[in-house]
């Protein structure tokens, strides 16, 4: 103590800044210099914690998933090359069914984040659009949510291709169940993580979507109509649970016709049909509530999707020789007035495009447009949409579905196609909403108002 160096306190109050020496300071202290300062800074240095920049973060991540998506791209592709090549195709087959389904929805949700970007960039307010309120999910949230789906879908694939082709076939069989159980624990789990509120009001969606009891929100309409888009998803989620709870898993006896998951199950037409029978329904809800004619119509045009999904499955179920002079013709005929239908109502009602001159008007202050500055925009739109309503058509048939492949890139293009119609969806709604008001002179006639006199509307939280 005496004469020795100063002893500085541990409770003393240290103030630094970069570049510059510590100051060490304690009321009372006699013994307090520069010197002694300058010993006690040599024998214990301070110096801020260090911490990564956020660019460097974001590369060191970007790095991490190359390794990643390379690894599995390595094994997926080393473990199909390790089998025989007329089983190769059974197995890739029967792996494409399991993981197809989360494969595409995760897709959509990318997709989904990508349209709520865009509309934070205009002027589109969606969520007075939906009814939401401050504490609804971002694009920031949604793209998080889909980078995990992403990493875990494909990893719990290579996991299955890695363990089928080395003999492991139990473990294999478990890894789409696993996958699956996951999924649906999430999707309910009852504790305030993983976005409680955004999960249970998607499950509160989809409840009054398949039990229209209450007056039908904008939301319900919006969500139905994207279902449609995935009724290949939910059928290949039926054969996959079909499989799991009979214990098919990492087999191939379920490729027989008549086996209780085959290919000639009836259950596939039926889960086909149900987003659309769903969309009926609420049509008919509609028009119970409004006593708006539009709704009929809209109810006739999902309709029209009936007669293509069940003709398509006749054809496991007559002679060939009916199939080709009967029901084929009859399915052709079908399948052209289900698109021409579905591309005039896009047009006309959910875009509110009547023709080229409707186009050129968003130009102009009575018919504005708040995403796209370029008409050629919407001429693209319409285009595509006819191109892509007429190959959707293809997807819905229960007779085509054997190659998997073209199947897989029809559905990637329907759902690009629907990712398309929801700016242009979005945007008209809002468009009603705000034109009568900047533009009293608007007559009424000239906004549509399909679910603008619908009764009652909650505020949810997403």
């Amino acid at each position: 103590m005496f004469g020795g160096p100063a002893v500085i306190s541990t409770i003393s109050p240290i103030i630094r800044r970069s570049g510059s020496r510590p100051v060490f300071a304690e009321l009372g202290d006699e013994n307090f210099s520069p010197s002694a300062v300058e010993m006690k800074a040599a024998v214990l240095p301070i110096s801020p914690a260090i911490m990564p920049s956020p660019v460097l973060l974001w590369r060191f991540k970007v790095l991490l998933f190359f390794v990643w998506a390379f690894s599995c791209c390595k094994i997926s592709w080393d473990s199909v090359m390790r089998m025989s090549a007329d089983l190769r195709d059974l197995f890739l087959y029967e792996a494409f069914l399991y993981f197809n389904p989360l494969l595409l929805t995760t897709m959509m949700v990318w997709l989904w984040g990508v349209n709520l970007w865009v509309f934070d960039q205009s002027t589109v307010n969606y969520p007075k659009i939906f009814d939401l309120d401050q504490n609804h999910l971002t694009h920031r949230e949604i793209w998080k949510s889909a980078t995990w789906m992403t990493i875990i879908v494909p990893t719990s694939m290579t996991s299955y291709l890695y363990l089928y082709s080395h003999g492991e076939v139990s473990l294999a069989a478990s890894q789409p169940v696993l996958l699956y159980a996951a999924v649906a624990l999430i999707l309910i789990f009852p504790f305030d993580i993983f976005y409680l509120s955004s999960r249970y009001y998607l499950l509160r969606t989809l409840w009054r979507i398949i039990l229209p009891l209450q007056a039908i929100t904008f939301s319900d309409f919006f969500l139905a109509d994207i279902l449609t888009s995935m009724s290949k998803v939910f059928s290949d989620l039926e054969r996959s649970a079909c499989r799991m709870v009979h214990r098919q898993v990492a087999t191939i006896a379920w490729f027989e016709a008549d086996s209780v998951c085959g290919s000639h199950s009836i259950a596939i037409p039926l889960v086909l049909v149900l987003p659309y029978l769903f969309r009926f329904f609420q049509c008919l809800r509609q028009y119970n509530d409004t006593r708006e004619k539009t709704a009929l119509f809209n109810a006739l045009k999902y309709s029209t999707a009936v007669p293509v999904i069940g003709i398509s499955a006749l054809k496991y179920h007559v002679q060939p020789d009916m199939w080709t002079k009967i029901y084929r013709p009859l399915w052709l005929l079908s399948s052209v007035m289900n698109s021409l239908y579905s591309f005039y109502w896009d047009v006309t009602r959910d875009w509110d495009l009547s023709g080229p001159s409707r186009i050129f008007k968003f130009k102009s202050p009575m018919f504005f447009s708040n995403l796209f500055s370029n008409s050629w925009v919407y001429f693209w739109a319409v285009g595509s949409n006819l191109i892509l309503r007429c190959t959707w058509t293809y997807k819905l048939s229960a007779h085509l579905r054997h190659n998997y492949l073209t199947l897989f890139t029809i559905t990637i293009l329907e759902m690009f196609r629907r990712f398309q119609w929801v700016f242009f969806r979005v945007e008209n709604e809002w468009n009603k909403m705000t034109s009568h008001r900047q533009n009293p002179q608007i007559p009424m006639s000239d906004i549509p108002s399909e679910e603008d006199r619908l009764l009652g509307s909650t505020n949810h939280n997403v």
